[in-house]
């Protein structure tokens, strides 16, 4: 079906068909067809789903309840979805060759890539930037110690994997999209790193509702399909939790280890205990556990004031017996560099943040340094 210029796109109509399932078999609408294409025009949205001849009568309560949802879609008044018919595949005749595995869908174009390559040939060691919660300052520690690595001397790559809320494309400062060059995503020097992040590809205010083999999917890719080539390291920002994203990535690559981000009071670190178990349940080694936030000082009169408490992380760390890499004070010049898109590594290396942040990667990068000497 032919598509006229829309505010839609095709991931809207998928998250649509995907949320209405048949109750007796638990498969979605869009695992039950396949979405062919859409038309909008003048607020009548049509959408094309092929489907197997034989179920097409079995699916059609499912169709008229998917209608309805697609009508909450922008722009969008009466919706309808039109079943056409799923031809099988042809049997495969003698001695031709069959396709590779993962030959299906190319989002960057090009021609698939064997299945038997190796994923990041050209990378000496990939480490996950993780936490067990949400607003602990995750993003901005992977963002300065990525930078600080490359200060370190290390060629660096940046991934962002927290696909529901990718934010290292703002605290980069990047604009515009990666260059694509015979199919693969070419990642955006930066601050003396190479970075990629969702949040390049997609508007700013698109809400990313994704399900886990979604973000599975998109995780792979950014392995697979972008040209890392050589570097020392990459740093993978984790979404927080210790969920789909997170297993994705250990299955696909070995990671020379995780760091564990928190702050200091216990309500975090019951979260980063999960992360630091996790890890070590998958063989992963846990280089260190950073508290964020550890102190807010005063620009005014300079006094410390511990507003999250102080010295937890340091605690937890000795407990479960891993290393306590630093801690980094809650100060304003951190947000207000984050949010300008000049992180304070970069923009102002002699800062007490910047120091902080820059230990931190100096005591990873010895810690990476000691993985290859020993291997």
């Amino acid at each position: 079906m032919a598509q006229t210029s829309s505010p839609l796109h095709h991931d809207d109509i998928a998250l649509v068909l995907d949320s209405v399932t048949d109750a007796r078999t638990g498969h979605s609408l869009l695992a039950l067809g396949k979405l062919e294409g859409f038309r909008l025009e003048e607020g009548k949205l049509s959408v094309a789903l092929a489907v197997p001849k034989e179920k097409a009568a079995l699916l059609s309560p499912l169709c008229d309840e998917a209608a309805m949802r697609l009508k909450a879609l922008p722009d969008v008044q009466d919706a309808t979805i039109i079943l056409t018919a799923h031809r099988p595949a042809a049997p495969a005749q003698p001695g031709a060759a069959r396709p590779p595995a993962g030959a299906g869908h190319r989002p960057f174009g090009g021609p698939p890539a064997d299945p038997n390559a190796p994923v990041l040939p050209g990378v000496k060691a990939v480490i996950a930037v993780a936490s067990g919660k949400g607003g602990v300052g995750k993003s901005t520690t992977a963002t300065n110690l990525a930078i600080g690595l490359a200060q370190e001397g290390l060629k660096v790559g940046l991934m962002d994997a927290d696909i529901h809320g990718p934010s290292l494309h703002r605290m980069l400062g990047t604009a515009g999209k990666p260059e694509v060059h015979n199919g693969r995503l070419q990642p955006i020097p930066v601050w003396g790193l190479h970075a990629v992040s969702i949040g390049m590809l997609v508007e700013e205010k698109q809400a990313m509702i994704w399900r886990g083999p979604m973000v599975m999917g998109a995780i792979t890719q950014f392995l697979t399909d972008v040209d890392w080539g050589e570097l020392d390291v990459l740093v993978v920002d984790m979404p927080p939790g210790t969920g789909d994203a997170q297993l994705s990535l250990m299955q696909k690559v070995p990671l020379a280890g995780a760091i564990i981000v928190s702050t200091p009071q216990d309500i975090a670190l019951i979260d980063a205990r999960r992360g630091v178990s996790m890890f070590e349940k998958m063989k992963v080694p846990v280089l260190g556990l950073v508290e964020n936030m550890s102190y807010f000082c005063c620009p005014n009169c300079g006094h410390n004031t511990e507003l999250f408490g102080h010295g937890g992380a340091r605690k937890e760390a000795d407990a479960m017996g891993v290393p306590f890499l630093g801690e980094v004070p809650l100060l304003a010049t951190i947000r207000a560099s984050s949010d300008e898109g000049t992180p304070i590594v970069a923009s102002d290396p002699d800062s007490e943040a910047a120091q902080a942040f820059r230990r931190i990667a100096r005591t990873t990068a010895d810690a990476l340094r000691r993985q290859t000497t020993a291997q």
